[in-house]
C-alpha cells in the first residue's frame, strides 16, 4: 500500500509539472501526458534511434523510436532541428502504416477498430504539426524529472544507510542486554567480596556503554539534521527552477 501511495504521489507531481509547462494548451497536454515518462531512463529503450526506427519499419510500431527521439531531442538542444525532422518523419511512417491497417479493418466492418486507428492518425498529424512545441516542453519536463529522480535515488540511499545503522544499534542493544542478564546470573553465584568487585566492574562497563549510546544518539541527531538540511536545499532548488521556468 505504501508503494502505491508513493507511485500516486509521483504521478501527481508529474501531472502538475506537465500542466504547468503546457499552460492552457489542452491538446498539447493531452498528447504529452501519453508520451512523456516519469522515469525515462527506465522506460525508454536503450537501443539506438536508428535501430528502433529500423525495427519499426519491420513490425510497423514506431512508438519506441518516437519516445527515443523526443527524449534525445529534449536532451540535445543544439540538434533540435534534426530531431524535429526525425520525429516528423516517424509520424509520417506511422500514418502510412496506420492508414493501411485502417483501410483493411474498414473492409472487414470493424468500425470500432477503424475509429481507434483514425484517432491514432490524427494524433500523429498533431505530433508532426507541433513537434517543436513537443520537444520544447519535453526538454523542460525531462530536465526537472531527471533532477528529481537523482534526488530520489540519493534519498533512498541515505534511507538504506540509516536503516543499516539502526539495525546495528538494535543488534548491539540485544547483545548488551543478553550480556547483562548472563552476567547477573554469574554474579549471583559469587561470594560477597567477589560479587562486590564484579559489580564495580559492571558499573564501569555500564557507564562506558551509556557513553557509547549517547554518542550514537548524537550521531543520529546530526544525521537527521543533515537530512533536513538536504531536504530544504532540494525544496529551494525546485522552487528556483519553477520560477526560472515561469520566466521562459
Amino acid at each position: 500500500m505504501w508503494k502505491k501511495k508513493e507511485e500516486k504521489k509521483e504521478e501527481g507531481k508529474e501531472e502538475n509539472l506537465l500542466k504547468e509547462l503546457c499552460r492552457d494548451d489542452a491538446e498539447l497536454y493531452d498528447f504529452l501526458s501519453n508520451y512523456l515518462f516519469l522515469d525515462p531512463l527506465a522506460a525508454i529503450s536503450k537501443k539506438s534511434l536508428d535501430i528502433l526506427t529500423e525495427e519499426g519499419g519491420k513490425n510497423g510500431d514506431f512508438r519506441p523510436a518516437v519516445d527515443k527521439a523526443i527524449f534525445e531531442g529534449a536532451q540535445n538542444p543544439g540538434e533540435r532541428e534534426r530531431y524535429i525532422k526525425v520525429i516528423q518523419n516517424l509520424a509520417l511512417k506511422t500514418i502510412h502504416v496506420t492508414e493501411q491497417e485502417k483501410e483493411k479493418v474498414e473492409k472487414e466492418g470493424l468500425t470500432d477498430r477503424a475509429a481507434s486507428l483514425g484517432k491514432r492518425i490524427e494524433n500523429q498529424k498533431f505530433m508532426s504539426e507541433r513537434t517543436e512545441d513537443i520537444i520544447s516542453v519535453a526538454s523542460k519536463f525531462y530536465k526537472e524529472t531527471l533532477v528529481e529522480l537523482g534526488e530520489s535515488e540519493r534519498r533512498e540511499e541515505r534511507k538504506e544507510k540509516r536503516e543499516k545503522v539502526e539495525a546495528e544499534e538494535w543488534r548491539t542493544a540485544e547483545i548488551e542486554k543478553a550480556g547483562r542478564e548472563a552476567r547477573k546470573k554469574e554474579i549471583g553465584g559469587m561470594g560477597r567480596e567477589e560479587r562486590r568487585e564484579a559489580e564495580k566492574q559492571d558499573k564501569r562497563g555500564e557507564l562506558a556503554a551509556e557513553e557509547k549510546k549517547e554518542a550514537r544518539a548524537e550521531e543520529k541527531g546530526e544525521a537527521e539534521s543533515e537530512e533536513q538540511r538536504i531536504e530544504e536545499m532540494e525544496k529551494a532548488g525546485r522552487e528556483a527552477r519553477k520560477k526560472e521556468r515561469g520566466r521562459n
